[in-house]
């Protein structure tokens, strides 16, 4: 039989070339099974994992030292010792059993729980025991110094990491510390591999004349393995057209994904795409690529599996691997393309570290025209803080501090950097439903830092989206008087939602709380959140019209409330103190209450809205955004939640005249 050469008639561009595998083959994920976290690195989450537990599970010290109240050692200098009693102590693991009182102190070990009584931890370092029971202070500590509170890592509800997210040590860590044992995961696309020539021979063999080493495979393989496949290496073949013909029927058969090196070209030798238009239909749809080098590279198609015919020569198979069969790869497994593993970015603001020692900062990156290197807060105990950054920048032990502005090295933790769609503000459980919305099209990150924080990081061009909920006391307005008095130019209102605010308290009320003046006549515990939360806000307009109503001061009535200066810095964790019985009461919302099983006492309706970007405004996550709040499902979502309705007009943008 006559062997007929085949003219490349036709060469198209990578791009074109990924335009047409599209129009026969879904580029997703091929399955889901469950792993175990010992098996789960490097794998791509296939769901949204949620906390079903609070990190820390209560506050505890992260310090040896003394649980004491922070008023009773303000002041406390070298030549100025306040001396407490110690009235006992708590080991990690242990249940605290005496409460601190005013002049007492607590001996406290790393990890303990702290007692009652106690809002912060003195460092044994900053301590010289007097007797057996008496301790010297010489350093002041201020208000939940070197405590971890309840949910301050993570929250009972709170995702711990996002479908499609590639599956780290720092995620590992974060499963575990919530008790999590098995993910589900994208199944790894099985690919054969087989390299073609009468030259080639397996590395590690004696080398005859005219003979080459196989290199292609092993490139091959741990390319497809770095890129999420599941490579095995199938063998070297004859340029044979039956034993190419044999082998390919069986992979066809037993792999998703077929990548064979060498008899591309229009050669007499080259057989590959003769075999392939003969296996299946639709068979070759790309021979030749408009590169170089790389020009004698097929794709084929056969009963919706993917064969890829690479050049023979190892730089040529190598470049289009990178170009053609890397995206597709790493879509079927799940994961985004690859990024560099070191960039540089811009400090939005000041970042501290400590004299003497090397400070390792995790930061999110933010593309913001330049990149920017925003630090991600948490304590040295918080994994999840991790969970939410791209990498961490070095402050090294000669510095002090790393300026404003000024250009760091951002070490990655994975190859995926950066979100389409940055979201900075008030947390929200209900703002999650949007964004797990628009996950299913973009990459979004939100960061929980308040609403006033994240109304300076839309005002500093790092945010595109902010929640807040901030009351302004003068006018009784939520949102626009803030918005107004940091003179926020570079952004409009979005009209959001209620959500109520009230006084949770253990089932069945047993303090007979009815409003917030029992929270300051009655002498029960209460818990506060943390300052420039938009709850601590309503908390102090409540108490200075109290205080405006009895002829007092605001900071008369702080002082009779016992607790005031106890700071929590989630809805979780207030409402785990109450349910634990670390507070007799505290304000949350109705929300949150329904889940940890608390009555609830209404106080106000508060108004959630958005500050966006006018930078991001016409960008199509953010359009989606918006127009996702205005649709009748999110409508109904809102309806169907405890404590939640939607505004008049729900998703209208509002420009504010400053």
């Amino acid at each position: 039989m006559e062997i007929k050469r085949k003219i490349f008639h036709k060469l198209v561009t990578p791009e074109e070339a990924l335009e047409k595998i599209v129009r026969y083959v879904r580029l997703k994920p091929l399955g889901v099974e469950k792993v175990s976290l010992e098996r789960a690195l490097g794998r791509v989450l296939a769901e949204n994992v949620v906390a079903k537990v609070n990190s820390p599970p209560f506050d505890r010290s992260t310090v040896d030292g003394y649980a004491v109240r922070s008023i009773d050692v303000a002041g406390a200098r070298e030549n100025n010792p306040i001396r407490l009693k110690v009235v006992g102590k708590v080991e990690a693991g242990e249940i605290p059993k005496i409460s601190v009182e005013s002049g007492e102190a607590v001996e406290i070990a790393t990890g303990a729980p702290i007692p009652p009584g106690a809002d912060a931890v003195v460092m044994v370092e900053f301590t010289r025991k007097v007797c057996e029971n008496i301790i010297e202070v010489f350093k002041s500590v201020s208000l939940g110094g070197n405590i971890s509170q309840t949910a301050s890592d993570v929250m009972i509800g709170e995702v711990i990491a996002y479908k499609g997210t590639v599956i780290t040590p720092q995620i590992i860590g974060a499963l575990a510390a919530v008790g999590v044992s098995r993910v589900l995961v994208f199944k790894k696309p099985k690919v054969a591999i087989l390299s073609t020539g009468n030259e080639l021979v397996k590395p590690g063999t004696p080398l005859s004349y005219g003979k080459i080493y196989d290199v292609n495979s092993y490139t091959l393989y741990s390319s497809v393995l770095e890129d999420g496949g599941d490579p095995e290496i199938i063998g070297i073949l004859p340029d044979s057209y039956e034993k190419i013909k044999e082998t390919l029927s069986y992979a066809l058969k037993n792999y998703d994904v077929i990548i064979t090196s060498g008899s591309t070209s229009a050669g007499i030798g080259d057989l590959m795409y003769r075999v392939l238009d003969e296996l299946g239909s639709p068979g070759v749809i790309v021979h030749g690529l408009n590169v170089k080098p790389g020009k004698p590279t097929i794709i084929a198609i056969i009963n919706n599996k993917l064969v890829f015919g690479l050049p023979g020569y190892p730089v040529s198979c190598l470049m289009n691997y990178n170009l053609i069969v890397k995206p597709i790869i790493r879509k079927l497994a799940g994961l985004r393309t690859k990024k560099t593993s070191v960039v540089k970015a811009v400090l939005p603001f000041r970042v501290f570290g400590e004299k003497g020692r090397r400070t390792f900062v995790p930061v999110a990156l933010i593309r913001r025209g330049k990149l920017i290197a925003f630090p991600v807060g948490g304590d040295s105990g918080s994994i999840a803080r991790l969970t939410r950054s791209d990498g961490f920048i070095v402050v090294p032990e000669n510095t002090s501090f790393l300026e404003e502005n000024s250009e760091v090295n951002v070490y990655l933790f994975s190859e995926n950097y950066g979100s389409d769609l940055e979201v900075i503000g008030s947390h929200c459980p209900v703002l999650e439903k949007i964004l797990d919305k628009l996950r299913n099209k973009f990459s979004v990150r939100m960061l929980n830092i308040g609403s006033l924080g994240g109304l300076l990081a839309i005002k500093r061009g790092e945010a595109d989206i902010a929640g807040l909920h901030l009351l302004d006391p003068e006018t009784a307005q939520y949102n626009i008087p803030f918005i107004r008095k940091y003179n926020v130019k570079n952004a409009v209102l979005v009209k959001g939602y209620f959500r109520e605010q009230g006084i949770i308290i253990p089932k069945g009320n047993p303090h007979k709380i009815r409003g917030f003046e029992d929270i300051i006549d009655k002498n029960v515990r209460f818990i506060n959140r943390n300052k420039g939360s938009g709850t601590r806000v309503l908390i102090d307009i409540l108490i200075s019209k109290i205080a405006e109503k009895r002829g007092v001061s605001a900071e008369d009535i702080k002082r009779r409330i016992d607790g005031y200066w106890i700071e929590a810095k989630t809805h979780f964790a207030v409402a785990s103190a109450v349910k634990y019985g670390r507070a007799d009461v505290g304000v949350s919302l109705r929300f949150i209450a329904e889940i940890y099983g608390l009555e609830f006492i209404p106080l106000r309706e508060e108004e959630y809205d958005f500050l966006i970007s006018l930078d991001a405004l016409n960008e199509e996550p953010v359009k989606e955004f918006i127009e996702y709040l205005r649709s009748r499902e999110f409508i109904e979502i809102l309806n169907k939640t405890p404590g939640y309705r939607p505004k008049d007009g729900i998703g209208e943008i509002v420009r504010i005249n400053l």
